[in-house]
């Protein structure tokens, strides 16, 4: 191998390497509140079927999957209260 294709192949490498920092930390947010989303929803759902025996239910929709996506726990407690308190 000369010289120039040497540098070419870490000139590639510095490119991706740049490339995948870049694409790296908005992946990394989303997925967290993907995964966040996910159980937020589970946990209405749980929330849901015990709540059946007392005539209570929270809906489960994209907005309030995104709600507990963004907030975890504290945001299924905040629909039950909101629920609780409304109606």
């Amino acid at each position: 191998m000369d010289l120039n294709t040497i540098i070419i192949y870490f000139a590639c490498l510095i490119v991706i390497f740049i490339i995948g920092k870049i694409f790296y930390l908005p992946l990394k947010h989303i997925f967290k509140l993907l995964i966040n989303s996910i159980l937020g929803g589970v946990l209405i759902y749980i929330v849901n079927i015990v709540g059946a025996s007392f005539n209570f239910h929270v809906g489960l929709n994209f907005g309030t999957a995104i709600f507990t996506g963004l907030l975890g726990i504290p945001g299924v407690v905040v629909l039950v209260l909101v629920k609780v308190l409304i109606g």
